[in-house]
């Protein structure tokens, strides 16, 4: 993990009714770099994600993706979001045809836009699913299909919003897998603190538009005082209900 891959510096964004979303938020992934990103309800997590992007045009402030300006709306390969809608992202009658969408706007066409919609639904394990209808996936299914069409233009960031959200245990284990052995840097947002706890070495905690801590993970989302001011929760795998105190042998409680 070397080098710095997105920058952002200063990034604002304020409705035209006066409301502040994002202030002033500025931060740096490196390439390969894993990021959770996580905040309450409202705090301006996806709308950050969205200006990452260039979907929204953010009122202040600059995105560079390997040190170029990101235009808004624009095209941006480089980086891939999931929505954490499914439905927001797929349109195309077939899973096939949804994954090609992206691969079209490389330029790929014929026998090689074909081997890259192959390798792409190989790659997060459902080739078997080329030809159903995107509306006769499962809610996982869809969240799988949402991401080789991420994949197959081969972005060097992924921007994941909520991805685990309403998958059953056994796809929430499978989506964690995945990612787990991708080589992609990440942001990754989501109220599934157990999941960026096992993902992301680094998170970010945002509130208000504001970055309010930025840092180790396990120090971050261990640190009780710090998520209640936030509207958080420790995850229960950082709880400890009872330790043995270094070099003495006693218990503390």
């Amino acid at each position: 993990m070397t080098g710095s891959l997105l920058q952002t510096r200063n990034l604002s964004l304020t409705r035209a009714n006066g409301d502040k979303v994002l202030q002033g938020v500025s931060l740096d992934i490196a390439q390969g770099e894993r990021v959770g990103l996580i905040g309450p309800n409202g705090a301006g997590k996806t709308t950050l994600m969205l200006c990452l992007t260039g979907v929204i045009r953010a009122t202040a402030g600059e995105v560079r993706l390997d040190g170029a300006p990101v235009a808004p709306g624009g095209f941006h390969p480089g980086m891939g979001f999931v929505f954490q809608q499914a439905d927001d992202q797929l349109f195309s009658p077939t899973v096939a045809e949804d994954v090609a969408f992206g691969a079209r706007n490389l330029g790929l066409s014929g026998a090689a836009l074909d081997a890259a919609v192959t390798a792409a639904l190989d790659r997060v394990g459902i080739a078997a699913l080329a030809d159903r209808p995107v509306h006769h996936l499962s809610g996982g299914e869809k969240r799988l299909a949402c991401l080789a069409g991420v994949l197959v233009m081969s972005p060097r960031l992924l921007l994941l919003d909520e991805p685990s959200a309403a998958l059953d245990l056994r796809n929430r284990r499978r989506l964690i897998e995945l990612l787990g052995g991708m080589d992609q840097a990440m942001l990754l947002a989501s109220h599934d603190l157990e999941l960026v706890l096992e993902l992301c070495p680094r998170v970010i905690l945002i509130d208000d538009g504001r970055i309010v801590a930025d840092g180790v993970a396990e120090a971050i989302l261990g640190d009780a005082a710090l998520m209640a001011r936030h509207g958080q929760e420790v995850p229960h795998s950082l709880t400890h209900h009872a330790k043995v105190a270094h070099g003495h042998g006693r218990l503390v409680v």
